[in-house]
């Protein structure tokens, strides 16, 4: 196969263009344990000191889960959350309103720890599938089963989420800004496995391509390279990569599909690759965990000194249902894992 170094530059680039994006060796997924965004900052700034992220941390409560974090960044939609869960109303009730102010903090805290940061910086949103398969309709049911739903709610985020980006450069301006949109319910709805609200039965499957177009009509609206995270299993890894993103995130214990992951190394794309579960375990030596890596690079058939900078090595998913001292163990082991895959 062939060096990602090696292919020609995507139509419309020139070699005036800005440098593409230096990924930095190891970082984490989104969410961590704890309530506190000045102190979770801190520890990911310190733990992962070459590719940091604006972490998540749902035990604030409601707006500080994935769905509601990402409800704060609709433009022109409001949601509010019923016993049943988020669902889109006419007006924001006080729900979305509290995951406003989370997010203002989070950057505020932003600002206040790492204004200084330079290097590439991730931020994560729900994907539009994910985020129409969670949120409810006002007339009842998930909005993944009304196309103009989807197209309203795909259109509003990626309003958002470029506006989000802004944000952050504005308080960190040496940032190199990565988005990352968490899809870990695409195999479901790609595969008719989502419950309706009730319960009872199953809503249809959407067609790949559906999946596909949807996905790439918010990555080619982000103004930054974009990372799309799926943890589940079966994850449509050549999807994502024909949706247009330039990293794809997964659990490597869960990757079956090989030539979808030689197809989009081939193709420069890169890969956030999870190594170590989110809840608490006993970690192997970082050393053992490089080693797993390097096999199975090698099973794919690639040249051993192109790992490095094919790689980024990161927890599994998430780490909100960590401990604290798991998180930071969890972080610190992806850093020195990958300084074992450097060449020797």
């Amino acid at each position: 196969m062939a060096s990602p170094t090696d292919l020609p530059l995507p139509d419309g680039e020139t070699d005036e263009d800005p440098a593409p994006l230096t990924w930095g060796p190891a970082s984490g997924v989104g969410s961590l344990p704890g309530t506190d965004p000045a102190e979770a900052l801190r520890t990911v700034v310190g733990e992962l000191p070459e590719f940091a992220h604006l972490p998540e941390l749902p035990g604030r409560g409601p707006g500080a889960d994935l769905l509601g974090r990402s409800t704060a960044l609709l433009v022109d939609l409001s949601v509010d959350l019923t016993p049943a869960g988020w669902r889109l109303v006419p007006r924001a009730g006080i729900d979305q309103q509290r995951a406003e102010e989370f997010l203002a903090r989070d950057l505020d805290a932003l600002h206040e720890v790492a204004e200084r940061w330079t290097g590439p910086f991730k931020i994560q949103a729900a994907g539009p599938w994910t985020l129409a398969a969670g949120l409810e309709r006002t007339r009842g049911d998930r909005a993944v089963v009304d196309e103009g739903a989807r197209r309203d709610l795909g259109q509003s985020l990626a309003e958002g989420l470029a506006a989000h980006v802004a944000e952050v450069q504005a308080r960190v301006p040496g940032a190199q800004v990565v988005v990352q949109l968490d899809e870990p319910s695409v195999p479901a709805v790609m595969q008719g496995g989502l419950r309706t609200v009730s319960g009872f039965g199953k809503l249809p499957a959407v067609p790949e391509d559906v999946v596909e177009q949807e996905l790439a009509a918010v990555v080619q609206a982000m103004p930054v390279p974009v990372v799309v995270h799926c943890c589940a299993r079966r994850m449509p890894l050549g999807l994502f990569r024909a949706a247009g993103a330039a990293g794809l995130s997964f659990d490597l214990g869960l990757v079956q599909d090989l030539d979808a992951v030689g197809e989009a190394v081939d193709a420069g794309v890169h890969l956030l690759m999870g190594v170590v579960p989110g809840t608490d375990t006993s970690l192997p030596a970082a050393r053992a965990t490089a080693s797993r890596v390097q096999a199975w690079w090698r099973e794919l058939g690639f040249a051993a000194e192109l790992l490095p900078a094919a790689v980024t090595l990161t927890p599994s998913c998430g780490l909100a249902g960590a401990t604290p001292a798991y998180a930071r163990a969890a972080m610190r082991h992806v850093r020195e894992a990958a300084k074992y895959l450097l060449p020797e």
